[in-house]
């Protein structure tokens, strides 16, 4: 890629869009279908690039990238949380300097003056797996994971056996809040760890790659004793919903939880200064080695709370806290092959095979190469001796080729241009704006290529999308391969089809499949027949469309028939829709071009016609708020003085509204600041009403 100060707006927008891609693509992989393709470390760095993107330029930042999500949906062996106050990722710095900036951000966000003090919390961050624990006047009743951050799987029995969890708050003869949810991170010591991977091979059992992947299997666990006999322990570093907060400071809260009777961590400290942060971090980093617990980085937080509930939140993270992870670790091995996957979306995917190596006590055996253009950047052959790093993950990253060590025999890779699957032919997509190829090579073959459709049916069913129990990846791929499925309609006339008379492939006579199986299956198909609108927009695999722009797609139509009527409009009212669809904050050409490609292409107008006869959209229904701006549409303009724009975009959707870039007829308010200009003067000739930043703030509460 270029250097960021020498992309044009339209390289920029090529380039984000292959980010995006990658990143889902990911994203998919590791929450979905439990098998990353990429470490942590190499996720990371592919989110720094997409996330300098959007810095350099603001206008491609996409409230459905995939760095702003978190997390994956529940599976099905536990019941479903919905958590009241979301769980989120974090941010991450990788130096110095990008902490330093997070501390610019903070202060220009909350518009402080240079001089004032801003103190942080650091803590180690614990290697484990996120929980969060209801207590209702002290006593503990609920606990979930995270899941995808807005429902978790509910593993209340499990924690019960959690060795260092307090089953009652010690409350040492003061009052307890009514409702406070602790949340901090379920890990395993290593010596426990050792322990357990050694009696598990005593008895032939699996055994476990790393703590974390030991403590999670362990807290996921249907039988709770099996739970209680790992000893797993927790430290708390935060909190959820809450009916009283127990002081003014991060650190006041940390108090309380020990004082209660949680395990807080003992490395955790107030840092007055940047400088003071950037020390911790240093220090506990030469403690990581002798500490009996993983940690691969450590979290800063802004200490005061009245500042982190000004901040608030973007849609995957808090405002007011970072993650600065510890570099990763590395390791020397060779490529053994190269193989080619091709995705839902034709794109085609290098993967390296390696000669397994161990890195950071984990055996590694496979990475990603990204593209065809990141193979010839790097000049990466089959038979390379290659430095991989990891962070975390069990995949590495390639570095750089080790050359002296080429084999004389060695030839450049010859990335196909034909599908590896189909056979149609692979080829880079000409971007109509700036006149240049995409770095991704697609398959051309549509819903002829095997790979694609049966990826498309694989994401249709998705725990995010669908959700449909008993119906996974293998089955979809069997069901493919004999027919039974080849597109989405073809899921919910299963039933109708398996129960036709002289039908030879009953379900019930495949292998696996007895009647209470198939009975399960056809029910659980039936309960998927009613979808909420923002699932069923995420279900359909359009390209750039994952849960964040599903959402604000659903937010901004309400029904679904309302958004196929507006994105099939032809003549100058499909002008006017292609308008609107780009006015609502944070959907890009990118975006909207997909979305409008989609429903004028004739197929997919064929199978949502099939689907439809099988199926109800319902009709989206936002968060209940109570606020007078709550489904309301608002633009901000001009020069805002009473609060920074950041903070009034961001109380303006945290109370329910939708926060638009351009005025029509649909728009609510216009808030207006100083030196208002053409918005204001379209606001008026269209009668939109506009208020001051004061009234704005009379009439939100704030």
């Amino acid at each position: 890629m270029k250097e960021l100060s020498s992309l044009s707006l339209e390289e920029a927008k090529v380039n984000h869009q292959r980010l995006a891609e990658e990143l889902r693509a990911h994203d998919e992989r590791y929450y979905l279908e439990d098998e990353p393709t990429i470490s942590d470390a190499e996720y990371d760095e592919l989110r720094r690039q997409i996330l300098e993107l959007e810095k350099r330029f603001p206008e491609l930042v996409q409230p459905d990238s995939p760095t702003q999500t978190v997390g994956a949906t529940p599976t099905k062996g536990f019941g479903k949380v919905q958590h009241r106050v979301a769980m989120l990722s974090l941010d991450n710095a990788f130096n110095s300097k990008e902490l330093q900036e997070f501390e610019i951000r903070v202060r220009r966000f909350l518009g402080l003056t240079g001089d004032e003090e801003v103190a942080f919390f650091a803590e180690p961050k614990i290697d484990g797996l996120s929980a969060s624990l209801r207590y209702e006047k002290g006593a503990f009743i609920q606990g979930a994971t995270r899941g995808d951050g807005q429902v978790g799987e509910d593993i209340t029995e499990n924690l019960k056996g959690v060795v260092d969890l307090p089953l009652k708050l010690n409350a040492n003869g003061q009052d307890v809040p009514d409702v406070f949810e602790v949340r901090g991170e379920v890990y395993m010591s290593d010596r426990d760890f050792l322990a357990l991977n050694e009696a598990q091979a005593e008895i032939g059992a699996k055994t476990f790659a790393n703590p974390r992947n030991a403590a999670a299997g362990s807290l996921r666990q249907l039988d709770s004793s099996i739970t209680a006999s790992r000893n797993l322990r927790f430290f708390a570093y935060a909190w959820g919903e809450v009916s009283e907060v127990p002081g003014k400071t991060q650190s006041d809260v940390l108090k309380q939880f020990k004082n209660w009777g949680f395990s807080v961590n003992d490395l955790s400290r107030v840092c007055s200064t940047m400088a003071d942060a950037i020390g911790a971090f240093k220090e506990i980093e030469e403690l990581r080695a002798s500490l009996d617990y993983d940690i691969d980085g450590v979290v800063f937080k802004v200490n005061r709370l009245d500042w982190q509930e000004r901040l608030g939140f973007v849609s995957r993270s808090p405002r007011w806290a970072i993650a600065h992870k510890f570099p990763a670790e590395k390791a020397t091995t060779v490529i053994q092959d190269i193989e080619i996957q091709v995705g839902r979306t034709g794109a085609l995917t290098p993967v390296a095979r390696l000669q397994p190596v161990t890195v950071g006590g984990v055996v590694v055996s496979n990475a990603t190469l990204h593209n065809e253009e990141e193979i010839e950047r790097k000049d990466i052959r089959i038979g390379d001796t290659v430095r991989i790093q990891r962070a975390g993950d069990v995949i590495p990253q390639v570095i750089e080729v080790v050359l002296d060590k080429r084999p004389s025999s060695s030839t450049p890779f010859d990335f196909p241009t034909v599908c590896p699957v189909c056979g149609s032919h692979a080829v880079k997509e000409l971007n109509a704006a700036t006149g240049k190829e995409d770095v991704v090579r697609r398959c051309t073959g549509g819903l002829i290529c095997r790979a694609q459709a049966v990826e498309r049916l694989k994401h249709f069913v998705s725990r995010n999308a669908l959700d449909i129990d008993g119906l996974g990846a293998k089955q979809i791929e069997a069901f493919y391969e004999d027919g039974l499925v080849t597109q989405p309609a073809d899921i919910f006339t299963l039933e109708k089809r398996d129960s036709a008379p002289g039908n030879l492939t009953r379900l019930k006579n495949r292998e696996g499949f007895g009647e209470k199986a198939v009975s399960n299956l056809f029910q659980a198909i039936d309960d998927r027949r009613n979808i909420d609108l923002d699932r069923f927009i995420y279900a359909l695999g359009i390209r750039h469309i994952g849960q964040g722009n599903a959402r604000l797609l659903a937010r901004n139509y309400l029904t679904f028939d309302a958004l196929r009527e507006a994105l099939t409009r032809t003549g100058e009212d499909a002008g006017k829709a292609y308008l609107e669809l780009l006015g609502i904050d944070g959907i890009g050409e990118a975006v909207a071009d997909a979305v409008r490609e989609f429903f004028n292409e004739e197929k997919n107008q064929e199978m949502l016609d099939a689907l439809l006869d099988e199926v109800s959209i319902l009709e989206f229904e936002a968060p209940q708020n109570d606020s007078p701006i709550a489904g309301k549409t608002v633009v901000f303009t001009g020069s805002l003085e009473l609060m920074t724009r950041a903070e009034m975009k961001a109380k303006a959707e945290g109370l329910g509204a939708k926060v638009s870039g351009s005025i029509s007829a649909k728009t609510d308010y216009l808030v207006a600041g100083a030196k208002a200009g053409s918005k204001l003067k379209k606001a008026e000739g269209l009668g939109v009403k506009v208020l001051s930043e004061q009234e704005w703030v009379d009439l939100i509460g704030s």
